[in-house]
């Protein structure tokens, strides 16, 4: 097919927004692939929205190669779905009702509606079943940003497995493991399946699709050799050792008036910032105050403290610490406490200084297991310095964004939603079910940021919105047209600039558009019949026939 620029609503800018950082951001905007509409919201143009189109149409083909079924479900979704399944109460999800008071949300994923359905599946010999849809998400994002890395609604496709046993979850979860990976390969980006948090989703495993890129919301951590990767809330790490003062036998208390960080005590006493240990006392939704310590050159991962608690939980309050500690904080440690102790892992051997639970006072020489009792994971956030913990080189860490997530969800949702199933020995069981999910905008963002320079984006052809930009030069517009035609009728999308710019403005928006071929017909084709053929990601450019067209932009 052949479009006509000139009959298409293409509006470049020459600038980017001023607000935009990332760089899909900018070059999708400028190239008129996406227009905001409010904070969190965009329009997908008509060329944004064929690049959109084309990542929908790979995920269609693998999901319906391993027997998934498309289904299209409704965004509107009865609250008492998310009630059942202890949703409801998730900050991000948007409430609404009906003229009669009925509460809805409009939710940013689909397990509750689809686990509804599932409720039909009434024998295990309906099972196993996968299925999927695309469909319009919101999410309450309290800050969007990024073009679309962080937004307020967006389309995904989210697809749901039903099987009958653990065994049958683990069949269906690598199927769509393995049709992910072929999903990414195609759309042409860079990527890594790595471990992941499962979070609000629930669920035993997930595995998160990471792709390296100048901006994101998500930290790629990855080994040097090759043989560990995993996103930063998840990653474990070897931390450099701490260097300690010489061991005492029992601990020690030195005033420490005003000294409330572990940086601040490190330089107070003249010792090794690792050689300290961090208090950071939380409550769960009990009201037990609970003390994670983590070493005092290290940041607390809530992520992990919420695995290792199994639960929810908030940083206690000014008086909660009081009543728990005795005192305030920037004084707290273990020794004395009487409630639970979650240590991280680096605090197992070594003698620490901590806080004395006495408000300007420190312990040194505090050792664990002798001074106090704890249980000990990994809660700590891996950082610059650390090592790998399968083979012991330097990690890298790098800027991502998430472009698929799926999960092992078990019977989280089939359980409160009642969704049973009558198996081979005649009792009644929950449907064990699996959860995996793609932001077609997120791959286009993640190509963007991947394969652009200064002049404009460089689309993958599997992506890009059409195969082959035609530029017609002054006095050449039929001899453009001809050779657009020729590329048509062998099956390449054109997009023929017949439109009345410049030279120069057409050249600068082909870079900016970034279709893999650009193909420029001017005065010298009136001479010799050919035409300049440049390939649009490596800059490579030759002299063809229009004759010889289809052979020469051949990927």
């Amino acid at each position: 097919m052949i479009a006509r620029a000139s009959t298409l609503h293409l509006p470049t800018l020459r600038d980017a927004p001023a607000d935009a950082e990332a760089a899909s951001h900018k070059l999708l905007v400028r190239a008129g692939f996406i227009r905001q509409v409010s904070a969190g919201l965009w329009s997908f143009t008509p060329l944004g929205w064929r690049v959109h189109r084309k990542v929908e149409n790979i995920i269609r083909e693998e999901l319906d190669g391993i027997g998934a079924q498309e289904w299209f479900a409704p965004v509107l979704t009865p609250l008492d779905l998310w009630e059942a399944t202890g949703r409801a109460g998730i900050p991000e999800i948007f409430h609404t009702q009906d003229r009669a008071g009925r509460p809805f949300v409009l939710p940013m994923t689909h397990e509750e509606t689809f686990t509804f359905h599932a409720r039909e599946l009434q024998s295990y010999r309906q099972l196993p079943q996968s299925w999927y849809h695309f469909q319009t998400k919101d999410r309450d994002e309290p800050r969007p940003r990024g073009g679309l890395i962080r937004v307020r609604e967006f389309i995904m496709k989210d697809s749901y497995s039903f099987d009958r046993d653990e065994a049958g979850l683990e069949v269906s979860f690598r199927a769509h493991e393995a049709a992910y990976h072929r999903i990414f390969k195609r759309c042409g980006i860079d990527y890594h399946a790595v471990q992941a948090e499962s979070g609000m989703m629930g669920g035993s495993e997930s595995v998160d699709y990471l792709a390296p890129s100048g901006s994101g919301e998500n930290t790629l951590v990855t080994c040097d050799n090759g043989d560990f990767a995993a996103d930063l809330e998840v990653a474990r790490a070897v931390p450099r050792v701490a260097v300690f003062p010489e061991p005492l036998g029992a601990p020690s208390e030195v005033e420490t008036p005003g000294v409330t960080t572990c940086e601040a005590l490190a330089e107070f006493l003249g010792i090794d910032v690792a050689a300290t240990s961090k208090a950071l006392p939380v409550t769960l939704p009990d009201g037990t105050v609970v003390l994670a310590l983590v070493r005092g050159d290290d940041r607390l991962e809530e992520a992990k403290l919420s695995a290792a608690l199994r639960g929810e939980f908030r940083q206690s309050t000014e008086d909660e610490i009081r009543a728990a500690f005795g005192a305030e904080p920037g004084s707290l440690g273990p020794v004395g406490f009487k409630g639970q102790i979650l240590a991280d892992e680096a605090l197992r051997d070594g003698q620490y200084v901590a806080g004395a639970n006495k408000t300007g006072w420190h312990l040194t020489g505090v050792e664990h297991g002798r001074d106090f009792q704890a249980t000990f994971a990994d809660i700590r956030v891996p950082k610059e310095g650390d090592t790998c913990i399968n083979c012991g080189n330097p990690l890298r860490f790098a800027t991502a964004i998430e472009i698929g997530h799926i999960f092992k969800l078990g019977t989280r949702y089939s359980l409160p939603l009642e969704a049973l199933f009558l198996d081979e020995d005649s009792q009644l069981k929950p449907l064990v079910m699996g959860s995996y999910g793609i932001g077609p905008g997120r791959v286009m963002a993640a190509a963007v940021e991947q394969m652009h320079d200064d002049n404009g984006i460089k689309w993958p052809r599997a992506l890009a919105p059409y195969d082959v930009h035609v530029l017609a030069l002054p006095g050449a517009e039929e001899l453009a047209l001809q050779a657009a035609t020729v590329l048509s009728d062998a099956g390449y999308d054109v997009l023929l600039d017949d439109r009345e710019k410049r030279p120069g403005e057409k050249f600068a928006d082909a870079d900016l558009i970034g279709l893999p071929v650009r193909i420029t017909v001017g005065k010298k084709t009136l001479e010799d019949g050919s035409v300049d053929v440049r390939d649009r990601a490596t800059g490579a450019e030759s002299r063809v026939a229009i004759a010889a067209l289809p052979g020469a932009v051949k990927g």
